[in-house]
Protein backbone atom coordinates (compact mmCIF):
# COMPACT_ATOMS: atom_id res chain seq x y z
CA UNK A 1 0.00 0.00 0.00
CA UNK A 2 1.50 3.00 -1.07
CA UNK A 3 1.09 6.94 0.50
CA UNK A 4 1.22 8.97 -2.51
CA UNK A 5 2.74 12.58 -1.83
CA UNK A 6 0.16 13.53 -3.92
CA UNK A 7 -3.43 12.23 -4.55
CA UNK A 8 -4.45 10.77 -7.94
CA UNK A 9 -7.23 11.27 -9.76
CA UNK A 10 -10.26 8.20 -9.66
CA UNK A 11 -9.90 6.77 -13.09
CA UNK A 12 -12.81 5.96 -15.69
CA UNK A 13 -14.22 3.19 -15.89
CA UNK A 14 -12.93 3.12 -19.00
CA UNK A 15 -9.32 3.29 -17.95
CA UNK A 16 -10.54 -0.88 -17.06
CA UNK A 17 -10.26 -1.50 -21.17
CA UNK A 18 -6.45 -0.93 -21.17
CA UNK A 19 -4.83 -1.99 -24.25
CA UNK A 20 -1.91 -3.64 -22.96
CA UNK A 21 0.20 -6.09 -24.86
CA UNK A 22 1.03 -8.21 -21.77
CA UNK A 23 0.41 -11.41 -23.74
CA UNK A 24 -1.26 -14.63 -22.85
CA UNK A 25 -1.06 -17.08 -19.91
CA UNK A 26 1.33 -19.50 -17.92
CA UNK A 27 -0.37 -22.95 -17.41
CA UNK A 28 1.01 -23.38 -13.70
CA UNK A 29 -1.04 -25.00 -10.66
CA UNK A 30 0.46 -25.89 -7.31
CA UNK A 31 0.32 -29.37 -6.50
CA UNK A 32 1.50 -31.01 -3.00
CA UNK A 33 4.92 -31.63 -4.26
CA UNK A 34 7.59 -29.24 -5.39
CA UNK A 35 7.57 -25.71 -5.78
CA UNK A 36 8.60 -23.67 -8.67
CA UNK A 37 8.43 -20.19 -9.86
CA UNK A 38 6.11 -20.24 -13.22
CA UNK A 39 8.49 -18.86 -16.27
CA UNK A 40 8.41 -18.85 -19.90
CA UNK A 41 9.95 -21.91 -21.97
CA UNK A 42 13.61 -20.79 -22.28
CA UNK A 43 16.83 -22.56 -23.40
CA UNK A 44 18.71 -20.76 -21.14
CA UNK A 45 20.45 -22.99 -19.32
CA UNK A 46 21.25 -20.59 -16.09
CA UNK A 47 17.27 -20.39 -15.97
CA UNK A 48 16.49 -23.13 -15.78
CA UNK A 49 19.20 -24.36 -13.19
CA UNK A 50 18.13 -21.38 -10.93
CA UNK A 51 14.59 -22.65 -11.19
CA UNK A 52 15.45 -26.25 -10.55
CA UNK A 53 17.51 -25.46 -7.36
CA UNK A 54 14.00 -23.42 -6.07
CA UNK A 55 11.94 -26.65 -6.70
CA UNK A 56 14.61 -28.50 -4.93
CA UNK A 57 14.08 -26.32 -2.10
CA UNK A 58 10.59 -25.33 -1.52
CA UNK A 59 7.07 -27.46 -0.95
CA UNK A 60 3.77 -26.38 -1.67
CA UNK A 61 1.71 -27.39 1.56
CA UNK A 62 -2.68 -27.08 2.73
CA UNK A 63 -4.18 -26.97 6.20
CA UNK A 64 -7.63 -26.60 6.86
CA UNK A 65 -8.38 -23.62 8.97
CA UNK A 66 -11.98 -23.01 10.22
CA UNK A 67 -13.01 -24.08 6.79
CA UNK A 68 -10.91 -22.52 4.69
CA UNK A 69 -7.85 -24.61 2.88
CA UNK A 70 -4.69 -22.96 3.41
CA UNK A 71 -1.92 -22.70 1.03
CA UNK A 72 1.76 -22.09 1.79
CA UNK A 73 5.09 -22.49 0.19
CA UNK A 74 7.62 -23.51 2.79
CA UNK A 75 11.74 -24.31 2.73
CA UNK A 76 15.21 -23.80 4.38
CA UNK A 77 16.90 -24.68 7.41
CA UNK A 78 16.91 -22.34 10.91
CA UNK A 79 14.82 -20.45 12.60
CA UNK A 80 11.34 -19.61 11.24
CA UNK A 81 10.07 -16.81 9.15
CA UNK A 82 6.75 -16.03 7.93
CA UNK A 83 6.17 -14.06 5.00
CA UNK A 84 2.45 -12.58 4.24
CA UNK A 85 1.89 -10.85 1.04
CA UNK A 86 -0.33 -7.48 -0.02
CA UNK A 87 -2.58 -6.95 -3.17
CA UNK A 88 -2.85 -7.61 -5.72
CA UNK A 89 -0.38 -10.48 -5.10
CA UNK A 90 0.37 -14.02 -3.20
CA UNK A 91 2.98 -15.55 -2.40
CA UNK A 92 4.84 -15.43 -5.28
CA UNK A 93 5.75 -11.72 -4.31
CA UNK A 94 8.46 -13.17 -2.31
CA UNK A 95 10.23 -15.38 -4.76
CA UNK A 96 13.11 -13.25 -5.38
CA UNK A 97 14.18 -13.29 -1.93
CA UNK A 98 13.11 -16.69 -0.73
CA UNK A 99 16.32 -18.64 -1.76
CA UNK A 100 18.78 -16.04 0.30
CA UNK A 101 16.35 -16.15 2.99
CA UNK A 102 15.88 -19.98 3.26
CA UNK A 103 19.71 -20.30 4.01
CA UNK A 104 19.23 -18.83 7.59
CA UNK A 105 15.77 -19.38 8.33
CA UNK A 106 12.76 -22.31 7.48
CA UNK A 107 10.64 -19.60 5.40
CA UNK A 108 6.91 -19.79 5.52
CA UNK A 109 5.47 -18.00 2.73
CA UNK A 110 1.80 -17.94 3.00
CA UNK A 111 -1.67 -17.14 0.96
CA UNK A 112 -4.27 -15.47 3.28
CA UNK A 113 -6.99 -16.91 3.39
CA UNK A 114 -9.06 -16.89 0.43
CA UNK A 115 -6.45 -15.26 -1.59
CA UNK A 116 -3.66 -16.98 -3.79
CA UNK A 117 -4.33 -20.81 -3.75
CA UNK A 118 -6.01 -20.39 -0.47
CA UNK A 119 -9.59 -21.28 -1.34
CA UNK A 120 -12.56 -20.75 0.74
CA UNK A 121 -14.35 -17.73 3.05
CA UNK A 122 -13.03 -16.39 5.96
CA UNK A 123 -15.38 -14.92 8.87
CA UNK A 124 -14.72 -11.07 7.73
CA UNK A 125 -11.09 -9.83 5.27
CA UNK A 126 -10.80 -7.55 8.38
CA UNK A 127 -7.60 -7.99 9.44
CA UNK A 128 -7.72 -8.80 13.04
CA UNK A 129 -9.83 -11.68 11.68
CA UNK A 130 -7.13 -12.87 8.93
CA UNK A 131 -4.82 -12.66 11.54
CA UNK A 132 -6.24 -15.29 13.71
CA UNK A 133 -6.76 -17.39 10.85
CA UNK A 134 -3.03 -17.67 10.35
CA UNK A 135 -2.28 -17.71 14.08
CA UNK A 136 -4.38 -21.56 13.70
CA UNK A 137 -2.08 -22.20 10.57
CA UNK A 138 0.96 -21.34 12.49
CA UNK A 139 0.59 -22.53 15.81
CA UNK A 140 -2.14 -25.33 14.94
CA UNK A 141 -1.38 -26.63 12.32
CA UNK A 142 2.09 -26.31 11.44
CA UNK A 143 2.97 -25.93 15.17
CA UNK A 144 5.28 -23.34 15.57
CA UNK A 145 5.93 -22.13 18.62
CA UNK A 146 7.88 -18.57 17.87
CA UNK A 147 9.45 -16.80 14.74
CA UNK A 148 10.21 -14.18 12.95
CA UNK A 149 7.04 -12.48 10.98
CA UNK A 150 7.51 -10.27 7.81
CA UNK A 151 4.66 -8.67 5.94
CA UNK A 152 4.02 -6.10 2.78
CA UNK A 153 1.03 -3.71 2.40
CA UNK A 154 -2.58 -5.03 3.27
CA UNK A 155 -0.44 -8.41 4.31
CA UNK A 156 0.76 -5.76 6.95
CA UNK A 157 -2.23 -4.52 8.04
CA UNK A 158 -2.52 -8.61 9.22
CA UNK A 159 0.90 -8.42 10.49
CA UNK A 160 0.40 -6.04 12.97
CA UNK A 161 -2.52 -7.05 14.24
CA UNK A 162 -0.69 -10.76 14.98
CA UNK A 163 2.13 -8.45 16.65
CA UNK A 164 -0.61 -6.78 18.94
CA UNK A 165 -2.70 -10.17 19.26
CA UNK A 166 -0.07 -12.57 19.74
CA UNK A 167 3.24 -10.50 20.79
CA UNK A 168 4.71 -13.75 22.91
CA UNK A 169 5.05 -15.71 19.51
CA UNK A 170 6.62 -12.89 17.40
CA UNK A 171 10.39 -12.50 17.79
CA UNK A 172 10.63 -9.73 15.33
CA UNK A 173 8.56 -8.17 13.21
CA UNK A 174 9.35 -6.46 9.76
CA UNK A 175 6.53 -4.14 8.46
CA UNK A 176 6.66 -3.23 4.94
CA UNK A 177 5.48 -0.03 2.84
CA UNK A 178 1.56 0.02 4.51
CA UNK A 179 0.18 2.71 6.66
CA UNK A 180 -1.38 1.68 9.63
CA UNK A 181 -5.71 3.07 9.15
CA UNK A 182 -6.31 4.55 12.92
CA UNK A 183 -6.57 7.59 14.65
CA UNK A 184 -3.39 9.01 13.05
CA UNK A 185 -4.86 8.19 9.62
CA UNK A 186 -8.48 7.43 9.26
CA UNK A 187 -10.31 4.98 6.91
CA UNK A 188 -12.61 7.79 5.46
CA UNK A 189 -9.21 10.16 4.36
CA UNK A 190 -6.98 6.55 3.43
CA UNK A 191 -9.40 6.56 0.71
CA UNK A 192 -8.60 9.66 -0.92
CA UNK A 193 -5.22 9.15 -1.22
CA UNK A 194 -5.25 6.88 -4.32
CA UNK A 195 -7.95 6.37 -6.94
CA UNK A 196 -7.31 2.15 -6.44
CA UNK A 197 -8.18 2.55 -2.85
CA UNK A 198 -11.76 4.63 -3.37
CA UNK A 199 -12.09 1.73 -6.66
CA UNK A 200 -11.33 -1.22 -4.58
CA UNK A 201 -13.71 -0.34 -1.88
CA UNK A 202 -16.99 -0.02 -4.13
CA UNK A 203 -19.80 -2.42 -3.20
CA UNK A 204 -20.01 -4.66 -6.48
CA UNK A 205 -19.02 -2.52 -9.10
CA UNK A 206 -15.23 -3.70 -9.08
CA UNK A 207 -16.32 -7.37 -9.60
CA UNK A 208 -18.64 -6.26 -12.40
CA UNK A 209 -16.02 -4.26 -14.49
CA UNK A 210 -13.29 -6.40 -13.80
CA UNK A 211 -14.69 -9.49 -14.35
CA UNK A 212 -12.66 -11.64 -16.96
CA UNK A 213 -8.39 -12.61 -17.09
CA UNK A 214 -8.18 -10.09 -19.39
CA UNK A 215 -9.59 -7.36 -17.24
CA UNK A 216 -7.57 -8.87 -14.61
CA UNK A 217 -4.16 -8.77 -16.53
CA UNK A 218 -5.15 -5.24 -17.31
CA UNK A 219 -5.49 -3.64 -13.81
CA UNK A 220 -2.76 -5.75 -12.70
CA UNK A 221 -0.39 -4.12 -15.31
CA UNK A 222 -1.82 -0.60 -15.12
CA UNK A 223 -2.00 -0.28 -11.14
CA UNK A 224 1.77 -2.03 -11.10
CA UNK A 225 3.35 0.38 -13.06
CA UNK A 226 1.65 3.88 -11.52
CA UNK A 227 3.18 2.70 -7.95
CA UNK A 228 6.81 1.10 -9.26
CA UNK A 229 9.67 3.63 -9.29
CA UNK A 230 9.29 6.58 -11.02
CA UNK A 231 5.68 5.48 -11.84
CA UNK A 232 3.08 8.36 -11.71
CA UNK A 233 1.61 8.30 -7.84
CA UNK A 234 5.16 8.94 -6.97
CA UNK A 235 5.41 12.54 -9.06
CA UNK A 236 6.92 10.22 -12.15
CA UNK A 237 6.57 9.16 -15.82
CA UNK A 238 6.73 5.39 -16.32
CA UNK A 239 5.32 3.55 -18.34
CA UNK A 240 7.24 0.26 -18.09
CA UNK A 241 5.63 -2.04 -16.34
CA UNK A 242 7.62 -3.24 -13.37
CA UNK A 243 6.74 -7.20 -13.52
CA UNK A 244 7.28 -9.57 -16.79
CA UNK A 245 4.59 -10.78 -18.78
CA UNK A 246 5.24 -14.34 -16.77
CA UNK A 247 5.14 -12.55 -13.62
CA UNK A 248 1.61 -10.61 -14.49
CA UNK A 249 0.06 -13.82 -15.45
CA UNK A 250 0.89 -15.74 -12.46
CA UNK A 251 -0.96 -13.04 -10.66
CA UNK A 252 -3.81 -12.87 -13.09
CA UNK A 253 -4.37 -16.50 -12.64
CA UNK A 254 -5.31 -16.30 -9.12
CA UNK A 255 -7.10 -12.91 -8.87
CA UNK A 256 -9.20 -14.71 -12.30
CA UNK A 257 -11.13 -16.77 -9.48
CA UNK A 258 -14.00 -14.90 -9.15
CA UNK A 259 -14.05 -15.77 -5.14
CA UNK A 260 -10.16 -14.70 -4.74
CA UNK A 261 -10.97 -10.89 -7.02
CA UNK A 262 -13.68 -10.40 -4.36
CA UNK A 263 -11.90 -11.59 -1.71
CA UNK A 264 -9.02 -8.92 -2.44
CA UNK A 265 -11.55 -5.98 -2.94
CA UNK A 266 -12.88 -7.09 0.43
CA UNK A 267 -9.28 -6.31 1.89
CA UNK A 268 -10.32 -2.41 1.06
CA UNK A 269 -13.75 -2.45 1.98
CA UNK A 270 -12.73 -3.58 5.36
CA UNK A 271 -10.97 -0.40 6.23
CA UNK A 272 -13.11 1.02 8.82
CA UNK A 273 -13.14 -2.00 10.84
CA UNK A 274 -8.95 -1.79 10.73
CA UNK A 275 -9.21 1.34 11.77
CA UNK A 276 -11.54 0.69 14.90
CA UNK A 277 -9.82 -2.57 15.36
CA UNK A 278 -5.66 -1.00 15.27
CA UNK A 279 -7.43 2.21 17.45
CA UNK A 280 -8.56 -0.45 20.50
CA UNK A 281 -5.15 -3.08 19.79
CA UNK A 282 -2.83 -3.59 22.51
CA UNK A 283 0.72 -1.67 21.52
CA UNK A 284 3.12 -4.30 21.06
CA UNK A 285 7.20 -3.77 22.21
CA UNK A 286 8.21 -6.20 19.50
CA UNK A 287 11.16 -5.35 17.53
CA UNK A 288 10.06 -4.09 14.73
CA UNK A 289 11.42 -2.76 11.44
CA UNK A 290 9.95 -0.41 8.75
CA UNK A 291 10.98 -0.59 5.16
CA UNK A 292 9.23 1.97 2.70
CA UNK A 293 9.46 2.65 -1.01
CA UNK A 294 11.50 5.68 -1.77
CA UNK A 295 10.18 8.97 -0.19
CA UNK A 296 7.63 6.85 1.69
CA UNK A 297 8.86 6.85 5.18
CA UNK A 298 7.99 10.29 6.76
CA UNK A 299 4.72 10.18 6.32
CA UNK A 300 4.35 6.06 6.83
CA UNK A 301 6.00 5.78 10.37
CA UNK A 302 3.46 8.11 12.22
CA UNK A 303 0.68 6.27 11.19
CA UNK A 304 2.29 2.88 12.97
CA UNK A 305 3.83 3.60 16.23
CA UNK A 306 0.71 4.43 18.35
CA UNK A 307 0.27 0.70 17.68
CA UNK A 308 3.96 -0.56 17.46
CA UNK A 309 6.46 1.01 19.88
CA UNK A 310 9.12 -0.34 19.05
CA UNK A 311 10.41 0.67 15.77
CA UNK A 312 14.17 -0.05 16.13
CA UNK A 313 14.71 0.78 12.56
CA UNK A 314 13.40 2.23 9.35
CA UNK A 315 14.40 2.95 6.11
CA UNK A 316 13.56 3.72 2.62
CA UNK A 317 14.62 0.78 0.08
CA UNK A 318 16.91 2.80 -2.47
CA UNK A 319 15.27 2.55 -6.34
CA UNK A 320 11.96 1.16 -5.64
CA UNK A 321 8.36 1.93 -5.64
CA UNK A 322 5.99 -0.18 -3.50
CA UNK A 323 6.95 -3.33 -5.16
CA UNK A 324 9.79 -3.41 -2.63
CA UNK A 325 10.73 -7.50 -2.45
CA UNK A 326 10.54 -7.46 -6.44
CA UNK A 327 12.35 -4.18 -7.47
CA UNK A 328 14.76 -3.86 -4.96
CA UNK A 329 15.49 -7.91 -3.58
CA UNK A 330 19.25 -7.56 -2.51
CA UNK A 331 18.54 -4.42 -0.66
CA UNK A 332 15.04 -5.96 1.03
CA UNK A 333 16.49 -9.04 1.71
CA UNK A 334 20.08 -7.64 3.70
CA UNK A 335 17.63 -5.52 5.55
CA UNK A 336 15.77 -8.85 6.59
CA UNK A 337 18.28 -10.88 7.16
CA UNK A 338 20.61 -7.66 9.17
CA UNK A 339 17.16 -7.45 11.49
CA UNK A 340 16.25 -11.04 12.14
CA UNK A 341 19.60 -12.42 13.05
CA UNK A 342 20.60 -9.78 15.26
Amino acid sequence: MIFPRSRSTLLGAGALALSLAVGGTVGWDTPDGAAAPPVASSSDGATTSKHAAFAATFKHKYAEVRGVRMHYVTGGKGPALVLLHGWPQTWYEWRKIMPALAEHHTVYALDLPGLGDSKGSPESFDKKTLARYVHELLRDRIGLDDFDLVAHDLGAGVGAQYASRYPREVNSYVHMDYPLPGRELPAARYRTFSWHMAFNSQRAIPEKLVDDREDVRAYITAFATQVAHGGTAFGGTRTKPPFTREETDEYARTYSRPDALHAGFELYRTLDEDERDNIAAAPTDTPTLLLTATGSLAATRPTLTPMLRNVTRAAEIPKSGHWLAEENPRAVTREILAFTRR
